[in-house]
């Protein structure tokens, strides 16, 4: 088979969430299939460290500051990075937030901040590059869902909604967009040691639960997320859609 299936040279892919983690993997991943890559966090000072690393390792790379809940600072940043940078051919929705309480407790202001990113913010920005993919005839989208769009752990069950809606929101955009020649699609992830997993990473207990969980027994490197999005970013899955990849180690394998 061609690895010309996965050339994404000359497209441009913007990244939500990507000033650091998994999002800011996924970016050079697509950049290493030959993308233009344009970063996005709501946090300038990290967006600015991002594209300059990005940068001192030869990736094309832009920064992009906006809310993702925000329709207005979508739509007008959406409009900047196709006049300054190209039309985006790839979107990758990764921009979200943890928030850990007990069920019981959990203060409604964190719901609605969860809410807010993890499924408002799918919708806001898909819709904002959406509707310049359609005259075009052609678009990838890639939002990042979870293994919690599948299954639930204590403390976490905000955030476990957050993740099942946004895997259904995937099925929903390609009912809506494939006739437009766009595939949308998500990768859900397992557990990647990131600066939002760091404190389970260090703690023994779950260390071990976790390793012990996954038939792969041990936690996921970022970089192991790369192949999954430049494969639903490119030619290679032109009839993929709808669909959650998951990249687990295992886990949703296995009781």
């Amino acid at each position: 088979m061609s690895t010309s299936l996965f050339d994404l040279t000359g497209r441009v892919a913007l990244v939500t969430g990507s000033g650091q983690g998994i999002g800011l993997s996924l970016a050079r991943g697509l950049a290493s299939a030959g993308a233009t890559i344009v970063l996005n966090d709501i946090v300038r000072d990290r967006l600015d460290r991002a594209v300059a690393g990005c940068r001192a390792d030869g990736i094309d790379a832009h920064g992009s500051s906006f809310d993702v809940t925000s329709p207005e600072q979508a739509a007008a940043a959406v409009a900047q990075i196709e006049e300054t940078v190209g039309p985006i051919e790839i979107l990758v929705n990764n921009a979200g937030l943890q928030i850990r309480a007990p069920l019981e407790d959990f203060p409604i202001e964190s719901w609605n901040k969860l809410m807010a990113v993890n499924v408002t913010g799918v919708f806001v920005v898909s819709q904002a590059v959406a509707r310049r993919m359609i005259p075009r005839g052609h678009g990838k989208i890639v939002s990042i869902c979870s293994v919690q769009s599948e299954l639930a752990r204590p403390s976490i069950a905000p955030y476990t909604a957050t993740k099942g809606a946004v895997k259904n929101l995937v099925k929903g955009m390609c009912t809506d967009w494939a006739r437009y020649g766009i595939q949308s699609n998500g990768i859900g992830p397992g557990y990647f040691i990131t600066e939002m997993t760091r404190p389970l990473a260090d703690d023994p207990t779950f260390d071990a639960w976790l390793k012990n969980r996954t038939p792969a027994g041990r936690w996921g490197d970022v970089k192991e997320l790369m192949g999954a999005v430049v494969f639903l970013a490119s030619e290679a899955s032109s009839y993929v859609n709808g669909q959650i990849l998951y990249v687990d180690g295992g886990m949703l394998a296995a009781i």
